[in-house]
């Protein structure tokens, strides 16, 4: 039987996978990423700006494994020449510090979850909640930022002397959460919450939520970098606050961090500095970690608040 269909010449540079004679096509080449000088110089300048703000870092770290003859030799050195844990020991021997620690670790963690909690409340009152007086009434929470910390510290003194607080860290933890270090909390969350559309609300009543369940169950998930922002805000501002533990505290295991680095001096008063370097290499550890894990958010809380409002 003879047969109509004539077999195409296979060619001997195309054919599939296992032909003998097959080619595979070749990539295309990848084309090379050229550096531009303008970029180049803009890298190297940033690096030269950084030195101001990376240095006294490298600085208080590298000097804190160093004996006090070499922090002060002239010239100065920037590595130690014979490193030494010595000072970190001292830190614990010379003061309770773990303990002072505790006291600012769990004084900042409650300022700052107290303080998200009032500001993100009120933040949402004064962003979605139309009453009588509001924009007049968050013009005088706003002079809350005007007023410094200094001119209040004397009616506060007596306030919580009267109520029999002083030498223990409520004053501490209440007056930030309720008084004016608040206050930049909560127009960051208003800016924040001005942002958010109103079709949510809408759609939110329309499914039957009340309008703390609109704030639960929707905004307030939606605020998480305006919530980072005031984290990080808050915690810096209360792990670092010095004038009114200095007024409210008087006992040494009370003392909080920025007090206890005070204390670090020799019999004829002047600083161990080694010491005082290694205490705030310590000091220096949660600042560094809470801002790292909330950068990102941070950032995009600080860029939304200026959006509307």
């Amino acid at each position: 039987m003879r047969s109509d269909v004539v077999d195409a010449p296979v060619s001997a540079t195309a054919g599939g996978p296992g032909v003998p004679g097959s080619a595979a096509p070749e990539p295309p080449p990848r084309r090379r990423r050229r550096v531009r000088p303008a970029m180049v110089a803009i890298f190297l300048l940033l690096c030269v700006l950084a030195v101001p703000f990376v240095f006294p870092t490298w600085w208080m770290v590298t000097a804190s494994f160093k004996p006090m003859s070499e922090i002060l030799r002239i010239p100065p050195t920037l590595w130690p020449s014979s490193p030494t844990t010595e000072a970190y020991g001292q830190v614990f021997d010379l003061q309770p510090f773990a303990q002072q620690y505790w006291n600012s670790m769990y004084i900042a963690a409650l300022v700052t979850v107290g303080t998200i909690a009032v500001s993100s409340m009120a933040g949402y009152a004064f962003a979605r909640i139309r009453f009588p007086g509001a924009n007049l009434l968050f013009g005088v929470v706003l002079i809350g930022l005007l007023v410094p910390a200094e001119v209040t510290i004397v009616p506060l003194f007596r306030l919580v002397n009267w109520a029999g607080l002083i030498d223990t860290h409520w004053p501490l933890i209440v007056i930030p959460i309720v008084g004016a270090p608040s206050v930049l909390a909560t127009f960051i969350m208003r800016q924040f919450f001005l942002t958010l559309p109103a079709e949510l609300e809408e759609a939110a009543r329309m499914d039957g939520l009340s309008r703390a369940g609109i704030f639960r169950r929707i905004a307030f998930p939606l605020a998480r970098p305006a919530v980072a922002a005031v984290a990080i805000f808050t915690f810096l501002h209360s792990w670092n606050l010095f004038l009114e533990p200095l007024v409210f505290l008087s006992s040494r295991e009370n003392f909080t961090l920025p007090l206890a680095l005070t204390q670090y001096v020799d019999a004829y008063g002047g600083p161990m500095w080694n010491v005082q370097l290694a205490a705030t290499t310590l000091t220096v550890l949660p600042v560094l970690a809470v801002f790292l894990l909330a950068q990102r958010q941070f950032v995009e809380g600080l860029a939304n608040t200026g959006l509307k409002g």
